[in-house]
């Protein structure tokens, strides 16, 4: 599987998304276009990432009735993006929904998207699940329940922190997606982020892919800090 990390492109505009890829000109990266720049620009924005080559995953954590979110797949498969995904607290009959949507809309010869459900955000600590969704139980517990509905659902993976991707592998498989955002260096700032680690400890630990931010997007060289975390991610520093 992918060993690159996947930048956030957490930009309001094309221009400011543009600006920030053009030192990286002739490499090929994974990219995640989130809400965001989605809905201030478009389908426009995936056309011009596709020009450049780049993989896309597309980060709009669908949650609705199980229809619209079918219905909307469908849709959003003809993009061509590489990954997708949904909020997991939908349901499973969602997940479903989801993916048949994703395989109708998926061109003939073509791939469908890999699908994702989003088990608990990065941002969500164990005092804050319990008290503002009135689950009570553990969030590792809360994260892995999800994954193992997501599984049941036919979703290829999960998005989750680094922190419980290793009981997601054990319970749900090698081969089952543990895509992980809070990725902070470990002389970074955490920012909104609440579970976070370094590149090398989520390799250790068991994640898939790592979605990387401001760690790259705000650094002084940001080509320099992609290839470090590159680095640490694929083992190659430390």
């Amino acid at each position: 599987m992918e060993k690159e990390p996947i930048i956030a492109l957490d930009f309001p505009t094309w221009e400011e998304a543009e600006q920030f890829l053009a030192p990286f000109e002739g490499e090929e990266l994974y990219v995640k276009v989130g809400m965001e720049l989605y809905l201030q620009n478009g389908p426009f924005i995936i056309e011009q990432l596709k020009k450049r080559n780049h993989r896309i995953f597309l980060d709009l954590k669908l949650h609705d009735i199980p229809n619209t979110v079918g219905q909307a797949m469908k849709g959003l498969a003809a993009l061509g993006v590489d990954m997708i995904n949904v909020h997991a607290a939908g349901g499973v009959d969602m997940m479903k929904r989801a993916v048949e949507g994703l395989q109708a809309g998926t061109k003939e010869g073509g791939k469908r998207p890999i699908l994702l459900a989003v088990t608990q955000l990065t941002s969500t600590s164990q005092e804050a699940m319990q008290a503002d969704q009135l689950i009570q139980v553990p969030l590792k517990e809360s994260v892995l329940h999800y994954a193992q509905k997501a599984k049941e659902a036919g979703c290829d993976g999960v998005v989750c922190s680094v922190l419980e991707a290793g009981a997601i592998r054990d319970a749900c498989g090698e081969d089952f997606y543990k895509v992980t955002p809070g990725i902070r260096l470990k002389d970074g700032q955490a920012d909104d982020q609440k579970r976070v680690a370094d590149p090398a400890e989520a390799r250790e630990i068991g994640s898939t892919m790592i979605v990387v931010g401001r760690p790259i997007t705000k650094a002084a060289d940001p080509v320099a800090a992609y290839h470090h975390v590159k680095a640490l991610w694929g083992g190659q520093a430390e």
